[in-house]
């Protein structure tokens, strides 16, 4: 089984409507957000996925949220923008712009708040070892 992944970063403000505390309040973070696809097979040039491919779609959704108050845009203004909610934003999006061989190998978009805390949502449960802090993404 074959495993790719690519980052991408955002800068957003957020509050929590339905928390008591800090994070009630407008605040805002340097999001980094990872998605890793998986397939038993390569293709002709012998990858998964094309990296650049994976990550153009992946950048092209976190621009739609970078420099913005997340919860003016949807779907968070109807949801609560928690981590957990954006990583799933972003694996439903990503499984969208996937060819339809591929999509059910999107294993999980992983969203980090900061270098220590990030959320994960996936199609089932994963067995992954313990995150490390996502490097800086480039360019």
């Amino acid at each position: 089984m074959y495993t790719i992944a690519v980052q991408a970063h955002y800068d957003s403000a957020h509050y929590l409507r339905n928390y008591e505390g800090k994070c009630s309040r407008l605040h805002g973070h340097r999001y980094v957000v990872e998605v890793a696809l998986q397939s038993r097979d390569l293709d002709e040039a012998g990858m998964t996925y094309d990296f650049g491919d994976l990550k153009r779609d992946l950048r092209e959704l976190a621009d739609r949220l970078d420099h913005e108050n997340l919860n003016e845009i949807p779907p968070f203004h109807e949801v609560e923008t928690t981590a957990e909610n954006q990583a799933r934003y972003f694996f439903d999006e990503m499984k969208k712009r996937l060819p339809e061989h591929l999509a059910d190998g999107l294993l999980y978009a992983r969203v980090w708040e900061t270098p220590g805390q990030w959320a994960q949502y996936g199609p089932a449960p994963t067995s992954l070892p313990a995150g490390t802090p996502p490097s800086e993404p480039r360019g």
